[in-house]
């Protein structure tokens, strides 16, 4: 019986053994992720600082080109309003040919009344 026992023993720290190494393969394992993700983790981080310093100069580029478009759009109001001045300025010249136009007509009337009345003159 002592020679069972032994076996027994001896299976049982073989059995301990193996379970002991698995642990310690399934820790290094673990212990390799982690390490694998800190490692990402500082890398995209290293990535973000850079990007964050490439386009840090853009915030300036952004504000002019607001300041620019703002700029324009007072530009285009102003050019609004010369458009809406030159369309009243250009109804004012058709209502002002209108009345030549008619002066002109009422003119000649009276042009033919005119020579109308002096060839019917008696001499």
């Amino acid at each position: 019986m002592a020679e069972e026992e032994k076996k027994r023993e001896a299976g049982r720290d073989q059995l301990a053994e193996s379970l002991a190494d698995l642990f310690t393969s399934i820790s290094a394992m673990i212990k390799g992720e982690l390490e694998g993700t800190n490692n990402q983790l500082l890398l995209l981080e290293k990535m973000n600082q850079r990007v964050a310093e490439e386009y840090k100069g853009y915030g300036d580029v952004a504000s002019g080109l607001r300041v620019f478009v703002e700029q324009l759009c007072k530009k285009n109001h102003g050019f609004e309003e010369y458009v809406q001045q030159i369309e009243k300025i250009d109804q004012q010249l058709t209502e002002f040919e209108a009345v030549v136009s008619m002066l002109d007509k009422y003119v000649s009337l009276l042009e033919k009344k005119v020579q109308s009345a002096h060839h019917n003159i008696p001499t």
